[in-house]
């Protein structure tokens, strides 16, 4: 029996999980325990005590406009703690809300202007109408060279909010069908580091088994250990080809395996 263990620190589940977004933190335990590696999650609601340094991943979903301002405050203050471990290598999947708060401000419809942490070279602007629907996305070459298993990335969106990279920022995906960021120039989140931002909900890693494997193998190399081997994937790329075909797209599902 492996003594490897993974810790994943999931914030606000109670106030940030929007549309399934647990399933991702389901995922990443359970794809870490089928290859006989021990997963322990570690939420963090308003308030609890957490030692960062014991984390080895970190989650953070999407919520309504109330629970996100519930939780920002302290999230901003937990700041200080996180952002030079991201600066290290520590993975972070952040979603919708998340995402946004991982940027430098979001301008309310009020014209308020509500600031997030700054780790992210984006910022969000309020702007009607919503955006919502299914997405389907083809993921840039990363950064850092990494192949990613599977061109395509799917998942479901609603958002009233509008997001711009900065000078600089590298957008996780290009769109194919749905709105992405803004709606208009065709992005889809943005990748630094180890830290991707998104907005697709739905859950977003059952149906896009190579993202969830791209965040294990960084927190396990950041461990020192092997990269994930490849597990039989047939039922999760067989939901995301479903996806695929559902917007029209038959010929990307093709590619997506």
């Amino acid at each position: 029996m492996s003594s490897r263990c993974l810790t994943i620190g999931h914030l606000y589940p109670h106030h940030m999980n929007l549309y399934g977004d647990r399933g991702n933190v389901i995922t990443l335990v359970r794809r870490a325990e089928w290859r006989g590696i021990a997963a322990r999650v570690v939420e963090v609601e308003v308030g609890d005590r957490v030692s960062w340094a014991d984390l080895d991943l970190v989650f953070m979903g999407g919520g309504e406009d109330r629970d996100q301002e519930a939780v920002a405050d302290d999230f901003r203050a937990r700041a200080h703690d996180l952002i030079p471990l991201l600066d290290q290598g520590l993975p972070m999947l952040a979603i919708c809300g998340a995402y946004q708060l991982m940027g430098e401000y979001y301008l309310t419809a009020r014209g308020e202007r509500v600031p997030g942490v700054g780790y992210l070279p984006i910022y969000t602007v309020a702007a009607e109408p919503r955006l919502i629907g299914n997405v389907v996305a083809e993921l840039f070459p990363l950064p850092n060279g990494e192949a990613v298993w599977g061109r395509t990335v799917v998942g479901f969106e609603n958002h009233g909010g509008r997001t711009y990279l900065n000078a600089g920022g590298r957008p996780l995906a290009r769109v194919v069908t749905g709105h992405g960021n803004n709606g208009t120039d065709r992005t889809e989140g943005v990748i630094r580091g180890h830290v991707i931002g998104t907005y697709l909900h739905g859950s977003l890693l059952p149906k896009n088994p190579h993202l969830a494997d791209l965040l294990l193998g960084w927190a396990m190399r950041r461990r020192g250990w092997p990269v994930p081997e490849p597990l039989d994937d047939e039922l999760e790329w067989t939901a995301h080809r479903v996806m695929l075909a559902r917007e029209g797209k038959k010929g990307l599902a093709a590619r997506g395996s």
